[in-house]
């Protein structure tokens, strides 16, 4: 039996092998990479973002048999997130902080070809959450694409591991940092930002493959301008771009009370600069939208046939809930942005005025039926999603689990959960018992 090599990178027996010639076309030199099953050239193995290979030699029948071929020790001790890349006979191999790379061959020994050791300020440590982690490489156009912590984001060259060019894409100084994967598609490299636990306003980023130049780069809060929300934004479902989607009751706090869902027949729909809007301003806080989180870090999926890409954001900043009130978008989102452009087709808030840390990063994963493709996202908050994927009409929203306790039910017609007064936390009252906890029903392990 011979080794396929991305079975033997994660130390399995498996099947065949083969060399992956580099052509000119960035976006083909991916495709063809991508269609290969042999590797694995994406954070999660191809645009649909199902992380599932097609390679059948290992099965249900033989499962039991699998054992550990080889090792690599990365010298880190640090939480290691993100799959490697291989690429024909190469294996590249990432680190937590310092984000260290290393290619190996397959054909040799798991011979070390060459390797890349970032020099970054150790202080970047102190803003990092949670631990010091790398989500994963990135490929295209020959060239390895690495996100280090600092904010750098750095175009390697495959073959020998030289610099090809490198941009400052987050400003530890303020907070602002890097954990995720950057993603190559066609000829852009999509990058994010983390920080909403030190009051960063995140955004999520397209540098072009060829020089790192910006090509686009559109904001989680803010006006319409820089969320780059245009004419079209949920043109189906005009109800995701409400004013406000909760009322509040019960007078249980200084800052507000508790929440109630507004009916939907009450809704206006269509509202313009909502990520400004829906940060109200007490005392305690100007403008938050300006430091408003909405951090971008996951994995995130590609249609081709449509052009647009799907993430997540996540939590709002400040933790606090009681000095934002409001609905706090984008934060707590799942967009779909046109690849070239940035704008956005369709958004839809799943934790209006989060408070519990759900966040809303976790992966979106593309699939087809009937002739359709849909979008399918597992939210920390404890409810799965399924959206048409092309115009954001929402299919499906289920509890996961008869635990989850926050909320009852999800408005298919807005998306608005509807929340449980008793479980909305503030400075004065302590909700107990509230399922899912911060960690989720389902936190960044991918589905």
């Amino acid at each position: 039996m011979k080794l396929n090599k991305i079975k033997l990178a994660l130390g399995l027996v498996a099947g065949l092998s083969v060399a992956m010639p580099m052509i000119a076309s960035a976006a083909a030199d991916q495709e063809k990479a991508i269609a290969n099953a042999d590797n694995w050239a994406a954070p999660r193995g191809d645009y649909t973002n199902q992380a599932h290979s097609k390679l059948t030699q290992i099965n249900q029948g033989n499962v039991k048999n699998l054992k550990a071929a080889w090792t690599f020790a990365t010298g880190v001790n640090r939480g290691h997130e993100g799959a490697p890349l291989v690429i024909g006979n190469m294996m590249y191999v990432h680190t937590a902080f310092p984000n260290n790379v290393y290619a190996l061959d397959l054909n040799d020994n798991q011979k070390i070809v060459w390797s890349y050791f970032p020099k970054q300020d150790p202080s970047v440590q102190a803003v990092l959450c949670c631990d010091n982690v790398s989500r994963g490489l990135g490929y295209g156009d020959g060239k390895i694409m690495l996100q280090q912590n600092d904010g750098t984001l750095v175009a390697l060259d495959a073959a020998s591991g030289k610099k090809v060019w490198d941009v400052k894409n987050t400003d530890p100084k303020v907070g602002a940092t890097n954990t995720n994967a950057p993603h190559v598609i066609k000829d852009k490299v999509l990058t994010g930002c983390s920080g909403a636990e030190f009051g960063v306003r995140c955004f999520m980023a397209a540098y072009n493959l060829k020089d790192g130049s910006l090509a686009w780069k559109a904001y989680s809060t803010g006006p319409d301008s820089e969320v780059l929300i245009g004419k079209d934004f949920n043109k189906e479902n005009p109800l995701y771009s409400a004013l406000s989607v909760y009322e509040d009751v019960n007078g249980g706090n200084k800052q507000g009370g508790s929440f109630k869902k507004i009916d939907t027949a009450k809704l206006k729909g269509g509202e313009k600069d909502l990520g400004v809007k829906t940060w109200l301003k007490p005392q305690a806080v100007k403008d938050g939208w300006q430091h408003g989180g909405g951090s971008v870090w996951g994995w995130w999926p590609y249609d081709p046939k449509t052009n647009l890409v799907y993430y997540g954001t996540g939590n709002p900043s400040v933790w606090n809930p009681d000095v934002r009130p409001g609905d706090n978008k984008w934060s707590m989102t799942v967009f779909a942005r046109d690849l070239n452009t940035g704008v956005a087709r369709w958004g839809m808030q799943m934790t209006p005025h989060d408070e519990w840390d759900y966040d809303g990063i976790n992966e979106v994963i593309l699939f087809d039926n009937g002739g359709k493709t849909y979008a399918w996202h597992h939210d920390r908050n404890g409810f799965a999603y399924t959206w048409q994927a092309d115009n954001g009409t929402l299919v499906a929203a289920e509890k996961v689990h008869p635990f989850v306790n926050w909320a009852t039910d999800v408005d298919k017609k807005s998306g608005v959960p509807n929340k449980l007064a008793t479980a909305s936390t503030h400075q004065d009252y302590n909700a107990k018992g509230v399922c899912p906890a911060a960690l989720g029903t389902k936190d960044q392990q991918p589905a």
